[in-house]
């Protein structure tokens, strides 16, 4: 898969493609999905968050993601910060009001605005001193496929796997998510089967190169030096599980007898012990949010709050 040439989203697109969706949102208090839609059964799963560091890995694996990561980000510096900056803005977009999840898309809009740079080196299909910008389509076309292949991955891994209807049903859903990102719905797989095609094509390409810029940011958030941050074992080995083999040897994961072990007891016990959660536990601050905004609730209760608190670092949605 050669990179094809790049679109870029400006001003007037990421406007064009957000006026689609305000014209097509019939409940703008429920937002762009609502209660009856599977994004909201699904992304209201606390589990899901088992699957971010196969995300980011999988992010990190396109030279472009890595070095904007790398040149561009407070991660490092500020992993808590973008924990909470991340989640805000997603569960904005699924469970904020339509004038919320607008706001948070014209937000990160403006933030990848500011992303631009030039490759070092030559990797992959991309040539030394290229040029890479967060608002391209093919960029964040992988990004929103990462996002939502690893949320069926984890879903499906702790719960009753989806059908293959919830699954058509999740993805046609998901495009509105891609445009808020800005990527034009001519331009994002037509259904399902076409998704996991793109995906496939991805992943056996050379466009994905794990180069030394990609592997020093996985380090450092994975296994970091500083003193008083040190990430679980079983979060090691279930995100190194979860990972494509060939990605997880290009990052020097290790993955042996000992972390599948590992990564197999950590998956028994959340599947015995998560479903016995109970809702108010189980699903994310901003799902309950939504749920008493709907029903008539201007500020959420203290339990969401403290819930919202955990996830987005905030007592409520913006």
């Amino acid at each position: 898969m050669s990179p094809q040439k790049p679109i870029f989203i400006g001003t007037d697109e990421i406007a064009l493609q957000l006026e689609k969706l305000r014209k097509s949102t019939s409940e703008p208090l429920a937002g762009l999905f609502g209660p009856n839609t599977m994004t909201w059964r699904v992304s209201r799963e606390s589990a899901l968050f088992l699957g971010a560091g196969r995300a980011l890995l999988l992010q990190l694996a396109h030279p472009w993601v890595a070095h904007a990561i790398a040149e561009h980000s407070r991660t490092l510096g500020d992993r808590i910060g973008r924990f909470h900056r991340t989640f805000d803005l997603t569960f904005t977009m699924i469970f904020g009001t339509l004038d919320q999840a607008v706001g948070a898309a014209l937000r990160l809009h403006r933030r990848h605005a500011a992303i631009d740079g030039l490759l070092p080196n030559a990797i992959g299909t991309f040539a030394k001193g290229s040029a890479y910008r967060a608002n391209e389509v093919a960029a964040l076309r992988w990004v929103h496929s990462t996002l939502l292949e690893t949320t069926i991955v984890v879903h499906d891994l702790i719960l009753t796997p989806l059908t293959a209807d919830e699954r058509d049903r999740l993805y046609a859903e998901s495009r509105k998510y891609g445009a808020l990102f800005g990527i034009p719905e001519d331009l994002m797989p037509d259904q399902w089967a076409d998704f996991v095609a793109y995906n496939e094509a991805m992943l056996s390409s050379n466009t994905l190169t794990v180069g030394d810029t990609a592997r020093e940011v996985a380090a450092e958030i994975f296994a970091p030096q500083q003193a008083g941050w040190k990430m679980p074992r079983w979060y090691l080995d279930l995100t190194a599980h979860l990972l494509p083999k060939t990605l997880c040897s290009a990052f020097s994961f290790d993955y042996g007898q000992v972390e599948r072990e590992g990564a197999e007891r950590a998956i028994a016990w959340i599947r015995w012990f998560y479903p016995m959660l109970p809702p108010s536990l189980r699903y994310v601050g901003p799902y309950h949010e939504a749920v008493g905004r709907l029903a008539g609730r201007t500020v959420p209760d203290h339990l969401t709050q403290w819930l919202n608190r955990m996830w987005i670092g905030r007592r409520q949605l913006r």
